[in-house]
This record gives structure tokens, sequence and C-alpha cells, in this order.
């Protein structure tokens, strides 16, 4: 069996995310992204989330489903057995009750924190640093689980995870792949009597993660987990890494352009006559290849865009202190790029993923100056007079796409 462990000592303390999450990010990639499992020791990561956040959460917070769940003895609990109402003057019927919490933990239930990646902030800005360095979108949950209990049984997940032991200690059994590389329609429960037989087999992994240990998983591979001596904490960072079945999807959404593969069929055709089949299929197939020879990888980047783009939301925007600083705006003032803000920049506009914002020409310079970061002076923009760059600077503040350096 390859050795899972990485035996270097890199920590991240260079601010890396990804650094600090495996180490040489170049031996990463080459041996393990997407390929196999990988297991480190690495630091604590009590600065990301801890037992104490798990009780502000629950009890000071007024948190509602779906961002937290509840699972026991490998099935989820009812949202009704631990929610209510919020009480007078708020028509919220779905706030998490932290009495009822109370109980299910004493039951051995395991509390699953999903998109902390939203909610709590020292989350949201490493989720989004190690987006931008891994090229894809990363989400984060939060599992506790009592001592000597499990969540869920063996499965596998369509993402890639990376496992942070935050809190206490979990025994990780690990085995290979059934169904490798699975897309997210590809869920591990149609596979599940595969899934259970391999389950019984010799583990490609088998280990107790401690308070700093980090695993990585890339789609597909099994996994279960359970709470050994005492109360387990840990953060999974879920990665959704595009594949090229993204890419064929777009070919096929622009193929609706395409007045060959857009053609009816004839009168009366069985299409579950394979004999009857035959020479439409063979005709489209031609057709789609013919198509796909002369895809254009701008037209192709351009459907990918929505999709691609609003996986992962930008980091946040104060919208009372953003109106107020664009009101107040000087040639002084200071601006940044929105962090995780995917645009294009094109001649006189800028494509987000919802809308393009317009601007004269003569702004390109300046637009791109701004975009360029890490962060600029107003007066320092190029080609434009100072009225010029205090109008384009409040425009792209109100749109969101810069923010107060």
């Amino acid at each position: 069996m390859p050795d899972p462990f990485d035996h270097g000592a890199a920590s991240g303390l260079d601010g890396s995310a990804l650094r600090r999450c495996v180490g040489d990010p170049a031996e990463f990639e080459r041996t393990h992204w997407g390929l196999r499992p990988l297991l480190r020791r690495a630091d604590r990561h009590d600065d990301l989330f801890d037992l104490a956040a798990v009780d502000e959460l629950l009890s000071e917070r007024g948190l509602r489903t779906p961002f937290l769940r509840i699972a026991n003895a490998g099935a989820v609990v009812p949202a009704k057995s631990f929610t209510g109402g919020a009480g007078l003057g708020a028509e919220v019927s779905d706030q998490i009750r932290d009495d009822k919490v109370l109980e299910q933990l004493a039951a051995g239930a395991t509390l699953i924190f999903q998109g902390l990646h939203r909610i709590w902030p020292p989350l949201q800005s490493f989720c989004l640093d190690l987006a931008r360095e891994l090229g894809c979108a990363v989400q984060a949950n939060a599992y506790l689980t009592p001592a000597g209990n499990q969540g869920f049984a063996t499965h596998y997940d369509t993402h890639d995870v990376f496992v942070l032991q935050v809190a206490g200690v979990k025994h990780w059994q690990v085995h290979e792949p059934v169904h490798p590389d699975p897309l997210e329609r590809q869920t591990w429960g149609g596979h599940a009597d595969e899934v259970a037989a391999c389950a019984t087999g010799d583990p490609y992994l088998d280990h107790v993660l401690d308070e700093g240990d980090v695993l990585y998983l890339p789609r597909g591979w099994l996994h279960a987990a359970a709470a050994v001596d005492r109360t387990s904490l840990h953060v999974t960072l879920g990665l959704r890494r595009p594949t090229r079945y993204s890419i064929v999807e777009a070919l096929l959404g622009l193929a609706a352009e395409d007045p060959r593969l857009r053609a009816g069929l004839p009168l009366g055709l069985d299409l579950t006559d394979p004999v009857a089949l035959a020479p439409h299929l063979a005709a489209t197939v031609q057709a789609l290849q013919d198509f796909a020879d002369k895809a254009d990888a701008e037209n192709v980047a351009r459907r990918l865009r929505p999709g691609q783009w609003t996986a992962h939301r930008p980091g946040p925007v104060r919208p009372l202190a953003q109106a107020a600083f664009a009101d107040t705006l000087t040639a002084d003032s200071r601006v940044q790029p929105r962090p995780g803000q995917r645009l294009a920049l094109g001649q006189g506009r800028l494509e987000l993923a919802d809308r393009t914002v317009g601007f004269p020409p003569a702004c390109d310079d300046a637009v791109q100056t701004l975009l360029a970061g890490p962060a600029v002076r107003v007066g320092d923009l190029p080609g434009l007079d100072e009225q010029s760059q205090l109008v384009l600077v409040r425009r792209l503040l109100r749109e969101a796409v810069v923010i107060p350096a």
C-alpha cells in the first residue's frame, strides 16, 4: 500500500491556505490531487473553528436549518425534532432550539454544521484563499460527534475533501473507490451493495486522527469515521473541482445553435428500436463531431462562466459602510478588488456572473489597474481626470466590484 502520510514539516505559516493543508503544493499535485488520500501531521485548527464556536452558533446566533443537520445511527434526524419558533415578533418556525440539541447530543447524535464558509468569518476567509489557490469552489461543513458514536456508515462523496481535525480524536477507515471519480449526480446510494461489500475488506487507511491532523480524500474514496474516547469536532472542506464532463455539458448547450442537431426525426420513428435508431444515431454523432471540431474556446468559456462563477460567493460586502465610503470618496481614498469576485474585463465592460457593467472605453486602463490589486489610491488611476476617477470608483463600489482597502 502506498504511504498515505506526508512526513514534511511545512505548516503554512507563509499565509498559504493550501500549504497549510498539504505541505508542499507541488508534491501534493503530483502524487495525491485526485489520485489518492494524503494524511499529514499539521498544526492546530482552532483558529478556524472550535468548540466555543459551536456553542455560540447554537445558543446565540439564531441559527436556522439547513445550516444545521443532525444524524444518529446513520440516519438524518427530522428537523422538527430540534427546531421551533423564534418567539414574539419573528415569523420564523425553523430556528435551532439549543435545549433540543442538548437532548440530541445526549442520545449520541452527530451535529452537522453546513455552509460555514458563509456564516463563520475565519472559515469564510480561509475558504476564499483556498479556492483562489486551487482554482475551484470550496465549502466548509463541521461535524461534532459525541464519544463512541458514528454519524454515517461507509459512503463516498462526489467532491474532494480536506478533513481538519479540530478537537478530540476520530477513527477513520478509508477504502478504495468502487466507482472512481463520480459526478455529483452519481451518489454512493447507486452503488450501495458494492460500497457495503468493499467496507468489509481491508482498508486502504485505518487511522485515528488527532487534533491538528489533516486528511485529504479524492472524490469516490469510501470512508467512515467514529469518535473514540471524547467528543470529536472536525471541519470538512469540500472542493468542487470542475471535470471534463463540465466541458461536455457546455458543448452540448452550445450545440443547440446547430441546425443539424435541432432537426426533427422522421414520422413514426421508434427511438427505442435499435435497428431503426442506428442510422439516425450515426448521423447525430457525425453532426455533433462536426460541431465539436469547430468549437471555440471563448464561446465554451462564456458558457461555463455562470455556473463556475456562482459556485462560490465572493467575499462579503458591508452595505452601509460601502455606501458611506462611496458617498465620501476622495482622491486619497484607497480601494481594492473584492476578494473572490469572478469577472472578465472587455473593452468598456465588465462581465460578472449575473450582469454586465459598462463604462466608457477611456476608463479601460483605470479599471485594469483597479482589478490588478492589491490596493490603489483613487487619484493614481491612469488616464482619467480627478472627477472621472471619482465617478468610476463610486460606480464600481456600488456594483460591489471593489471595496475599501
